[in-house]
């Protein structure tokens, strides 16, 4: 499974390639041994994050096993059990993938209906069908390192509250509150152990209620930041790309190009869409997860049940400059010149430099002390919460320490 992910980062495919086997008016048909599909859900494409890379995952093997990719997108949520059913009545598809949490129920729904068809949802919690693979990450894995590094980041700087803007109030995104929380505590017992000073840093937290409204997501991060938030967390896919608006803005008033305040993106490697606000992204790799359920399916080897996906095999962690540049490089050549263009660079040298001096805005013990959480959560000696429900959540924002958090993941 690493040597997997290893190649995913040196490995991915343009945002807008074309997958082996498609079709487009006026061009050759190209022979392929099979088809894919793929069903967004309202968040849709263009999100730069959640959406786009199970496009990344779903194109790369569409390109690697030579099939026919085909891609559905929902509009509202009563499209989702069409778009499934439109798909499994043509009993041409390898796997359908289904990508979020909100098509559980339709996915449920419809692979009752084709007992014989292949489905792999992401996010979605379905663990007794023989013909569903559930693809599930440990957000709050990666969310805890998210929250060491700005809580770290606020103590360093004499500050007191940190930010997290979510998208809509689901059981998934409890795991991201809860593991950004969970870091953040333990930022501030690690502090109090490097410096001897204690230190207390409120989350300031909001559910947007939407993954594609970045307006919405600009006008919380903004509502945060004036409430003393010194690290942003974005939470909330499209919606997401506001809150770096946000914290641009803040920077330009004060005549910065560099945080702090910083921004984390989410998902993919955000890093690039604004160097200088965006001080890391706690990486998701959905695409992985896409990759593997088509791989499977192609090589006959697809099971039901739960594919589960940690820090310790990779599919979660806090984005490198490599990983950076990996995910600017796998943009179509065209949309890389422009974005340089627009962002004021002449060569991606200067983007990567860019991105080594933001970090370097942070010290390097605070890097290290990410880094030691990680060790500790893979080996299993710190354990995140992981609340799935309103009760969970409430508990883990009541917690005091992290050491209370811990004993809720037990």
């Amino acid at each position: 499974m690493k040597k997997l992910f290893s190649l995913f980062l040196i490995g991915l495919l343009a945002l807008g390639v074309v997958a082996s086997g498609c079709i487009s008016p006026g061009k050759e048909e190209t022979q392929t041994k099979g088809a894919i599909a793929i069903v967004y859900d309202v968040g849709g494409r263009g999100d730069l994050s959640f959406n786009d890379m199970a496009y990344l995952g779903a194109s790369k093997a569409a390109k690697d096993f030579n099939l026919e990719l085909v891609e559905l997108q929902s509009n509202s949520e009563d499209d989702y059990v069409k778009n499934l059913e439109t798909l499994a009545s043509q009993k041409k598809y390898l796997v359908i993938i289904a990508v979020g949490f909100m098509m559980t129920d339709a996915v449920k729904q419809v692979a009752d209906e084709y007992p014989d068809q292949k489905f792999a949802i992401i996010d979605g919690y379905i663990p007794d069908k023989d013909n569903v693979m559930s693809i599930l990450f440990k957000e709050n894995e990666g969310s805890a390192l998210a929250g060491a590094l700005a809580g770290l980041i606020a103590a360093n700087d004499g500050k007191d509250k940190v930010g997290i803007v979510l998208g809509m109030e689901i059981p998934v995104l409890y795991k991201f509150e809860a593991g950004y929380r969970f870091g953040v505590k333990w930022a501030e017992d690690y502090y109090k152990q490097k410096t001897g000073n204690d230190v207390s840093i409120d989350v300031i937290y909001q559910y947007t209620g939407t993954f594609n409204d970045a307006a919405k997501g600009k006008a919380a991060a903004r509502a945060q930041l004036a409430q003393g938030a010194w690290v942003i967390y974005q939470v909330a896919g499209g919606t997401g790309l506001g809150v770096f608006d946000a914290v641009s803005e803040v920077l330009d008033s004060q005549g910065k190009k560099m945080g702090p305040p910083f921004a984390i993106g989410v998902d993919s490697a955000q890093d690039w869409i604004k160097p200088g606000v965006i001080i890391a992204s706690m990486m998701k790799r959905v695409d992985v997860g896409v990759y593997t359920a088509v791989k499977d399916a192609v090589e006959g080897t697809f099971k039901g049940g739960i594919v589960e996906l940690g820090l310790k095999e990779d599919g979660v962690g806090i984005s490198s400059v490599d990983d950076v540049m990996a995910m600017f490089n796998s943009l179509p050549e065209d949309t890389q010149k422009q974005k340089l263009k627009d962002l004021g660079f002449n060569s991606k040298d200067e983007l990567k430099q860019y991105l080594e001096q933001t970090r370097a805005q942070v010290p390097a013990w605070i890097w290290e002390a990410v880094n030691d959480l990680k060790g500790k959560i893979i080996t299993g000696t710190i354990k995140v919460p992981a609340p799935m429900d309103k009760e969970g959540i409430e508990k883990v924002r009541a917690a005091k320490t992290w050491q209370e958090m811990m004993e809720l993941a037990k």
